[in-house]
Order: structure tokens, then C-alpha cells, then sequence
């Protein structure tokens, strides 16, 4: 058993082609050794197992672009955000144009709620797109 402090060394194997192109990919994405972009990719399925299992804290940002003229959709996003003041921790408002708004929510709480919460908004007439990132809250990561 190894302490989480030690470096553990391993090999992989896989087609050259396919090294290949993760070393461009790295290269254009700024690391300086596979071994960073490998750990952070063994990180990010780490962070997805731990959010999609729905019943962990997780931490997120949940993006809106809507039409402020739809009728009630700014009171409707408001109540909802009063309504899960658990989970929506801060909120960030910017005005687009003429006619369309960003909204970036801060989210925290237990996955599966927060996914329920997303798809209540995404699915709020006037919204014309979203996304919710959930990632975690860091504490089990190395």
C-alpha cells in the first residue's frame, strides 16, 4: 500500500496515433508533462463518479441565457432561487442586449438535488439555453 504523498510510477500502453495526438492536445493546452495531463484526467473521472452517484456535496454553476421580455420570467427565476437559498449560494446577472441576460448561478449542495433544480430552470419557458457544471468540493481529491 502506498502513502497518498509517494509518486507511483506505471506504464501504459496504446497506439502510437493516439499518443500522438494527446501530446498535441496537451501541448496546445499548456502542460509540461503527460504525467500532469494524465492526473488531472484521472481527476475529472474522480469528481464525475463522486457527482453522478447523486448523493454526495458537490459544487457547481448552473448558466441561463433568456429573454428578459418573456412575460414573469425574471420573477419565476427570482422565486426560484428563494425557494433553494440551500443550494443557490450566489448569483451573477449581466444584461447581454436589447433583449438577452446571462445569469450564472452558484450551487451547492447534494448532486441529485441540484440536478433537479437545473432542469426546473433549463426547462422554464424563456430560457433559451443552459448548462449546469457540477464538480466537487475538492476535500477527497489529491
Amino acid at each position: 500500500m502506498t502513502s497518498t504523498s509517494e509518486l507511483v510510477r506505471f506504464s501504459v500502453s496504446m497506439p502510437g496515433q493516439l499518443v500522438a495526438e494527446f501530446d498535441r492536445l496537451i501541448a496546445e493546452q499548456g502542460y509540461r508533462t503527460r504525467s500532469e495531463a494524465i492526473r488531472d484526467l484521472i481527476r475529472e473521472r474522480l469528481v464525475q463518479r463522486e457527482w453522478q452517484a447523486g448523493e454526495e456535496a458537490v459544487v457547481g454553476t448552473l448558466t441561463l441565457i433568456y429573454d428578459h421580455h418573456v412575460s414573469g420570467l425574471a420573477q419565476r427565476l427570482t422565486e426560484v432561487q428563494h425557494d433553494h437559498v440551500e443550494e443557490i449560494i450566489s448569483s451573477l446577472h449581466v444584461h447581454l442586449d436589447h433583449d438577452n441576460c446571462l445569469e450564472v448561478l452558484v450551487l451547492r449542495g447534494r448532486a441529485a438535488e441540484l440536478v433537479r433544480v437545473a432542469d426546473y430552470l433549463l426547462a422554464t419557458r424563456g430560457v433559451k439555453h443552459g448548462k449546469l457544471v457540477l464538480t466537487t468540493s475538492g476535500k477527497g481529491l489529491v
